[in-house]
């Protein structure tokens, strides 16, 4: 079925007014301010956004789609993160990467978890690897897994500054960045090593040596949780300057201290002028969310949740940000990072990922590859085992 939705307050993620949309085929295949003529035999699903935001599907690059956790013991391990847990956050497209646990998790059961997915109609990738050296491959090699297996397009999250890393040395973590990037010139994909920031002194010190040191381009090195705490929220910032992304987590309340909540460190990297192009925001949704103190003891566990995404768009869009300012961290700039041509902005030939929202932000529809998954907050959708549920 095609389905023209009218009226569209379209942002694609820059603001194109009020617009018509034609889907066809899992794609959009006419967006403009005319209403096209259709063959009167074809069968259309007409809808009336009346006005409402239609925007860009989110896409959350880190998720611990096989579920995270595992400090305390096995009990602490997360369970996989259904279907609906993304689709009513807004996410449409995901990234799965192994964390602490990449022993009784591993890169087979990562990608197997992204194909489930994708037949329950959401778009997803992973990352090989996880938090330590060597790494957890499917292949026996970063290069021949991101050239040979389709969902892995780079790196992740490999831990620095953790005491829960393994500790890489420059030249182990500068072969590492070689052979995703070289992986993902031969293939096109990503090629990036997604890095997991901790707590540590040491904050961005081997990152840095090694963009002081390679010639390896600096878009490959991707760190992640950079606002967990305000000193490592500030030396991350001077990294767009060589040109890296880097990457905000988007806590759930409670988890933000000793931190800053994404909303924040995004108004402070705005009002420093810095690249605008060069910011994301991702959710760590099914990861776990331990603290510890110096001696490495757990103070507390929380669970990351994909719904921090628009939570956080709503808290910048209630502060005065506008729309096509806040959207391109969730949505076109994932997308350019993560060379996801067909993903992160609404133009004829993308895939057909949007958003029906509120003004300030609240989610009402989401579709995924042309197919609505929900319709008036609810999820139509759901995963295998949540229709059991």
């Amino acid at each position: 079925m095609l389905t023209l939705i009218r009226n569209a307050n379209t942002y694609a993620p820059a603001p194109l007014g009020l617009c018509n949309i034609l889907i066809a085929g899992g794609k959009i295949a006419y967006l403009g301010p005319e209403v096209p003529t259709l063959d009167p035999c074809l069968e259309v699903l007409v809808i009336d956004a009346d006005g409402a935001c239609v925007v860009p599907g989110f896409i959350d690059q880190h998720a611990h789609v096989t579920g995270g956790g595992g400090e305390t013991g096995p009990a602490s391990r997360v369970p996989p993160v259904g279907l609906s847990a993304f689709t009513l956050a807004g996410v449409t497209s995901v990234v799965g990467v192994l964390g602490t646990d990449d022993v009784t998790r591993n890169t087979q059961t990562l990608v197997t978890q992204c194909y489930g997915l994708r037949e329950e109609g959401l778009s997803a990738w992973c990352h090989t690897g996880g938090y330590h050296v060597p790494l957890t491959t499917l292949t026996g090699s970063v290069r021949s897994d991101i050239a040979f297996v389709d969902p892995i397009i780079g790196v992740g999250e490999l831990a620095l500054s953790d005491h829960r890393s393994s500790q890489p040395t420059l030249d182990e973590f500068l072969r590492i960045a070689s052979d995703a990037y070289v992986g993902g010139m031969m293939t096109g994909k990503a090629g990036i090593v997604h890095c997991h920031l901790g707590d540590g002194e040491r904050r961005l010190a081997l990152l840095r040596a090694a963009l002081e040191t390679c010639e390896i381009p600096a878009r490959v090195f991707n760190p992640t949780h950079v606002n967990r705490n305000k000193p490592l929220f500030q030396e991350a910032l001077s990294l767009t300057e060589y040109g890296c992304y880097i990457d905000l987590t988007a806590f759930p309340a409670g988890h933000v201290e000793p931190g800053v909540s994404a909303a924040e460190a995004y108004l402070e990297y705005t009002a420093r002028a810095l690249p605008a192009d060069r910011l994301t925001v991702s959710s760590d949704g099914g990861g776990c969310l331990p603290a510890f103190d110096r001696q490495g003891n757990l103070t507390r566990i929380g669970v990351g949740l994909s719904a921090t995404l628009p939570e956080t768009l709503q808290v910048l869009l209630a502060q005065g940000v506008a729309m096509d300012a806040a959207l391109p961290m969730l949505t076109s700039n994932v997308a350019d990072l993560l060379k996801l041509h067909h993903k992160g902005r609404l133009a004829i030939g993308k895939d057909a990922d949007l958003l029906v929202i509120s003004d300030t932000g609240q989610i009402r529809d989401v579709m995924a590859l042309g197919r609505w998954h929900v319709r008036d907050q609810k999820a139509i959708v759901l995963g295998t085992f949540e229709a059991e549920a």
